[in-house]
């Protein structure tokens, strides 16, 4: 696989830039024909979740971090949080922050581009994630005014021939998708692969990344996905959205975190949770295929809790009624 590091390296004027990022990038890991996925129960947010994502953490224990650069990609879609659980919970990313701390992260960046809202202090005020980062002495990127590099799309599956990317992403020596279980009124479900729509700078493609959605959303997530790479995924789904989400639906209580250093097989578990075969969910069947991990459920090694316990039907909008498994 192409490292993120040789992105920088990838054009003259990437090089530049390149000079004062770290000089490395976390291991890649060889395409298995069996997924692993960790759910850990989490009644509400004033749980111990930081236990919760430790023993996540343990549970991978060739997903290292220790003196690495690590991004942290919330789902941070708009300025509030009341009434609908449309962001990760900022208890979730004090927490995942914490652990990696703990895990001997050397840096932890937390970044994002919020698709609707390009004023960040409001979405930071208001999400109620601007006091969690100055209590946690946490750095925060704005994804949507970063630095830019363009590197080649590896997905290739929208017609784009580049992927215009933060340098704070290409920089990191690791990329940890903490998302929210929703689900989505264009791509049925919205999990760790999703959520990385927001790696994706507005500066270059708009608000709400309407380059990409002109492509198509599904094709994007390949896109971006095969291009950055993640190598983590954490989804809080404590509290999930059901409905028209990612923005209008409603609270469904799940109770539990999933974690997973194979996104695809990561979001398939998700999406079993959700009552949904993951196998019908076309972008999550697409990227298995790529070498994501397997998106049959019964490929997925379940560690921790089994989806069986936190299994929640979700109520989805009509035309998404075929993904039910």
């Amino acid at each position: 696989m192409v490292s993120r590091r040789r992105f920088l390296k990838s054009t003259g004027a990437a090089a530049a830039l390149a000079a004062s990022a770290p000089a490395s990038r976390a291991q890649v890991l060889p395409a298995r024909r069996t997924g692993r996925v960790f759910i850990g129960a989490a009644a509400d947010y004033a749980a111990d979740l930081v236990g919760t994502i430790d023993a996540g953490l343990r549970a991978f224990p060739d997903f290292r971090v220790a003196g690495r650069t690590v991004l942290l990609k919330p789902n941070l879609v708009e300025t509030t949080d009341a009434g609908r659980p449309v962001n990760t919970h900022p208890a979730v990313v004090a927490a995942a922050a914490e652990s990696l701390r703990r895990a001997g992260a050397r840096r932890i960046i937390v970044g994002d581009g919020p698709g609707h809202r390009r004023d960040i202090e409001l979405v930071l005020a208001q999400s109620g994630l601007g006091p969690v980062l100055r209590e946690g002495k946490l750095e925060f990127v704005d994804l949507n005014h970063d630095a830019v590099v363009t590197v080649a799309n590896l997905g290739r599956r929208t017609r784009l021939p580049r992927l215009h990317l933060p340098r704070t992403v290409l920089a990191a020596d690791v990329v940890v998708s903490l998302a929210k279980m929703k689900t989505h009124h264009w791509a049925g479900v919205t999990l760790s692969m999703k959520n990385c729509f927001g790696l994706m700078p507005g500066v270059v493609y708009g608000w709400p990344k309407n380059v990409l959605h002109w492509e198509g959303i599904e094709e994007t997530i390949v896109d971006i996905v095969c291009t950055v790479k993640p190598d983590f995924g954490i989804i809080d789904a404590v509290v999930g959205m059901e409905g028209d989400g990612p923005i209008m639906g409603s609270a469904r209580p799940v109770g539990a975190l999933l974690m997973g250093d194979q996104l695809a097989s990561l979001d398939a578990a998700a999406a079993a949770v959700m009552g949904f075969d993951p196998q019908r969910v076309d972008y999550i069947a697409e990227l298995a295929g790529r070498g994501f991990g397997p998106a049959d459920p019964s490929a997925i090694e379940q560690r921790g809790e089994r989806i069986e316990r936190f299994r929640t039907p979700f109520v989805v909008l009509p035309h998404f009624e075929y993904l039910r498994a």
